[in-house]
This record gives structure tokens, C-alpha cells and sequence, in this order.
């Protein structure tokens, strides 16, 4: 006996083909308007697509509210993404990938974020466990965490300069045009984002399971080892490239400082000096125009992206077991 076909739901095609064909759509309509020099016609596309997808959720007028409403910061973020790759000169993003002091550049772009991310999570972790559990006089050391969040940048870094530079915390230690510096700058600015990160992660976890492993006689360490830390590992994660992500962006209290540093860079086997990649831009910008700072933009977006990527993907199986060996 013939049943009448029902149409398939959307959800049956599977998430990864609708992403892949709005995806195509997308692209295939800001091409057109960025053909017709129209950018404005494709951020009112975006608008009308997220409207229709709000209406076929089915949640009535407060969905399409929502969705439209929604794809308004999606333009703000995309569009300007967008117009950057389609107006890149291919073969000006060439030459500057063969340009032996833009390697250097990247070189120390990625580098000295990962020192400071590293020593934000290193530091920062006890800290975050502490917060999460709770003690005398959380709320100024809770403020303390934050405040960089709210500093100014090139505030930063004269903050950096009085605390650690001549007259300082470590009078022996130069800070100022110094690799470790740069790395106490990017640290201060980068730092709030490791600990919330991870004290969040450490809050989600449930204190019954820490209290039960206590009771069958492990140690503080022992249950940290192998119940809250494996636990909490994903945000530990999440703020550690969280924090190296801030780090990589950071202009203002690098260029205060660290303008230009003085590294060991092992493709050439000896110390080169070099500028972190924000600082890098700008001077291009002044120098050479928007064209050839945004090629090295361009180059430093691909990297950082990379990474963040790779991480992400390295980290995706040790952050689901829930669990260490």
C-alpha cells in the first residue's frame, strides 16, 4: 500500500550539509554585491536570511525578532572580515610571506603570546581554584584579577614600567625593549582571561565528587589529579587559548614597553630584533599604506587562526574523556 511522502525536516539532512549550503549561499551573494560595488545589499540579505530562518524555527514573531536582531552584530563582524579578504592583493600577500623580517615578526607575534599564556595559566589556575572555593577577601582579589579587563592599554603598560622596570620589583631585570617585558605586559593583559576561564570550569564541577574521592583517602593533590583537574581541564583550555588570543592582539602596553625587541630566532641561529605583530602593523600602516598593512595582516589573521584552530582540534578528544591516565 503506497503512504503519501512526507517532506523531509530540515534537521534529517544532517547540520553539517545546512551549514555547508548557507555557507555557499552566503558567499555566492556578497560575490554578487561585492561585484556590483553594493556591500550594503549583502548586509540586507544577511538580515532577511536570518529572518526567514527565525520564522522557519517556528517560535513565532519573538524568533524572527530575535534572529534579525541577532544578525545585525553578525554584520558588523562578518562584513568588514569579508571586504578585507576579497580586497587582499594576492601577490602582494606573497611577497610579504617571502619577506624574511615578516617571519621574524610572526615568529615573535606567536611566541611571546604563548610564553604569557603559558605563565597566565601556570599562575593562574591555583589562583582559580582558590576563587572557586572561596576564601577571606575574594572580592578585592576578584577585583585585582579584573582590572586589567578595564585598564587602558598603553595604561598597562606604564604599570608594567613602575612595577618591574628601574626601581622596581626586580631591579636586576630589564623590562623596558626586553623580550621579558613584552612577556609581563602580555601576561597582565592576558591573565584575567586564563584565571575566569578556568574558574568557571572549576565552579561546574561537582564538590560531592571531590569530597567522595577525600573520603576514600586521597590526598588534596590526588583528588585534584584525578577528579577536579580532568574535570576542569576544558576550561583550563579555553582559557589558556583565550589568553594567548588576547596576548596576540595586545598593541597599546607592548608598544609602551616593548617597541622593538631584541630575541634569539632559531631559523637564523643568532638574535635578531624584531616588533610584535600589532606594533608591526601599525608601522606599516604608516609607512606603507592600507595596501601592504593588510597584507601583513592578512598573514598574521592566517596564523593566528591556524593555531587557534590546531589547538582546538588537538585538545577537542584529552577535553571530552574527562579523565587523565
Amino acid at each position: 500500500m503506497a503512504t503519501r511522502s512526507t517532506p523531509l525536516p530540515l534537521y534529517a539532512l544532517g547540520r553539517g550539509s545546512v551549514a555547508l549550503a548557507v555557507v555557499a549561499v552566503q558567499l555566492v551573494a556578497f560575490a554578487a554585491a561585492y561585484s556590483l560595488d553594493r556591500p550594503t545589499l549583502y548586509a540586507g540579505f544577511v538580515v532577511l536570511s536570518a529572518a526567514a530562518f527565525g520564522l522557519a524555527s517556528r517560535r513565532g514573531l519573538f524568533g524572527v525578532a530575535m534572529a534579525t536582531l541577532g544578525s545585525v552584530l553578525l554584520v558588523a563582524l562578518g562584513l568588514p572580515l569579508l571586504l578585507f579578504a576579497a580586497r587582499q592583493s594576492p601577490s602582494l600577500i606573497v611577497e610579504k610571506a617571502m619577506d624574511p623580517g615578516v617571519h621574524r615578526v610572526l615568529y615573535l607575534g606567536v611566541y611571546a603570546p604563548l610564553l604569557a599564556a603559558v605563565a597566565s595559566l601556570a599562575f593562574g589556575v591555583p589562583l582559580a581554584y582558590h576563587l572557586s572555593r572561596g576564601f577571606a577577601g575574594q572580592p578585592l582579589v576578584e577585583s585585582l584579577v579584573d582590572l586589567p579587563l578595564v585598564v587602558p592599554h598603553s595604561v598597562a603598560g606604564i604599570i608594567i614600567l613602575f612595577g618591574f622596570g628601574q626601581g622596581g620589583a626586580f631591579p636586576g631585570l630589564s623590562v623596558l625593549g626586553t623580550l621579558p617585558g613584552m612577556v609581563l605586559a602580555l601576561t597582565f593583559v592576558s591573565a584575567p582571561y586564563a584565571v575566569n576561564a578556568a574558574r568557571e570550569a572549576f565552579e561546574s564541577v561537582d564538590d560531592r565528587l571531590e569530597y567522595a574521592a577525600r573520603v576514600h583517602g586521597a590526598s588534596p593533590w590526588q583528588a585534584f589529579r584525578r577528579v577536579t583537574g580532568p574535570l576542569a581541564v576544558r576550561g583550563m583550555v579555553t582559557g589558556g587559548v583565550l589568553a594567548w588570543a588576547r596576548a596576540v592582539s595586545e598593541f597599546g602596553a607592548v608598544a609602551v614597553v616593548a617597541y622593538s625587541v631584541e630575541f634569539f630566532y632559531p631559523p637564523a641561529g643568532s638574535r635578531v630584533i624584531a616588533q610584535h605583530a600589532p606594533v608591526f602593523v601599525y608601522n606599516t600602516y604608516l609607512q606603507g599604506g592600507l595596501d601592504e598593512s593588510g597584507a601583513v595582516a592578512a598573514l598574521l589573521l592566517g596564523v593566528s587562526a591556524a593555531i587557534f584552530l590546531l589547538v582546538r582540534w588537538l585538545t577537542t578528544d584529552a577535553t571530552t574523556t574527562q579523565g587523565v591516565a
